[in-house]
């Protein structure tokens, strides 16, 4: 009986933050068409930044609970949350998008191809790349300091902050408008262009709403674990992470079901930037930062998936659901992988 009343629970806490997701994309969008942005920016940055910042916020203080009190197991549970972030939004999440466009098209509710700024999502998943690939290096690098407190890996870390501030002003300052129609704003909907204030009121009460449904979640899920007996690595390394990335994958969701797909493929790459740099600088500069072997497969997993993406645009100038769903293999690939890595 408390299977069913957890599982119950599960369902009305799904259901609340698919509300707030919705309620969100739609807010977000006015944002943008009211600062004049372009999808590039409106989904790689504002969305992206927005439904990421809730779970990131997580580990970071848990790593600063841990340096402030010289705790190291705590630092190494938020290691593993800051380096999870990004795989499961390059594999997980951008299958599960793929896999929505499929349905949608099957049920007639759109055509199967994607119209996506090759160029705006391009640029996410290199800078994605490149920023993963040396927050990961980084944890091989010794600590040899630099005069004072500064160490290499500190200073590795101010070099990504530099790289996401250049990523963010060159995707603000990319040409280019919000296109397709927007629905009226829920807290405005008497209103042709709503005035700002509700506009902001609504991403504060969306997100919100977001954040706590998000925690309750996790909470839920890991109950059930525990009456599972599910073992505490998969639960870390798998279920924790799903949980904690589901907005983005609802956003994502939402927007390709309208045919949106610059939005919703840039609030993942986006996301994916945004992780991979400020949750990560705040790891090399608080942390010893010396990754688990299952956290280093994961690292290698998601860069794995996010090269696929970047060739298959390079070669071909688009993006299909069924490269999407190739996600969803090598997210396979390490939970085999789990099996003979050994934290």
């Amino acid at each position: 009986m408390s299977t069913l009343i957890d599982v119950a629970v599960l369902l009305v806490i799904i259901t609340g933050i698919i509300i707030a997701c919705e309620a969100f994309t739609n807010s977000i969008e006015w944002l943008g068409k009211l600062l004049n942005l372009n999808e590039g920016a409106v989904g790689s940055v504002l969305a992206a930044v927005g439904t990421a910042l809730p779970e990131t916020i997580v580990p970071i203080i848990a790593i600063t609970s841990a340096y402030m009190s010289g705790n190291p197991g705590g630092a190494a549970i938020g290691e593993g949350a800051i380096v999870g972030a990004p795989f499961m939004l390059s594999t997980l999440a951008m299958f599960i998008t793929g896999a929505a466009i499929v349905i949608f098209v099957r049920q007639g509710r759109r055509g199967p191809e994607m119209p996506v700024d090759t160029v705006v999502l391009g640029r996410d998943l290199t800078t994605f790349l490149v920023v993963y690939a040396l927050g990961i290096l980084a944890t091989f690098v010794p600590d040899w300091g630099l005069g004072g407190w500064l160490t290499v890996k500190h200073f590795i870390g101010f070099g990504l902050i530099g790289i996401y501030a250049w990523y963010v002003a060159r995707t603000l300052a990319e040409p280019g408008e919000l296109g397709g129609d927007i629905s009226p704003l829920y807290f405005a909907r008497k209103h042709d262009e709503p005035p700002m204030w509700r506009v902001a009121l609504q991403i504060l009460v969306a997100l919100g709403a977001i954040i706590v449904g998000a925690h309750f979640f996790v909470e839920r899920i890991e109950h059930l674990a525990e009456l599972w007996h599910v073992p505490a690595l998969v639960l870390s390394l798998l279920i924790t992470p799903v949980a904690t990335e589901l907005p983005e994958k609802l956003n994502s969701v939402l927007w390709v079901r309208v045919k949106k797909d610059t939005l919703a493929l840039g609030n993942l790459t986006g996301a994916m930037v945004f992780q991979s740099c400020i949750p990560v600088a705040v790891g090399l500069w608080m942390t010893p930062w010396n990754l688990s072997k299952p956290s280093l497969l994961s690292a290698a997993i998601a860069l794995a998936s996010g090269a696929v993406l970047v060739l298959y645009m390079r070669r071909t100038g688009k993006l299909t659901p069924w490269i999407l769903m190739v996600g969803g293999a090598f997210y396979l690939a390490f939970v085999i992988g789990l099996w003979w890595v050994k934290a």
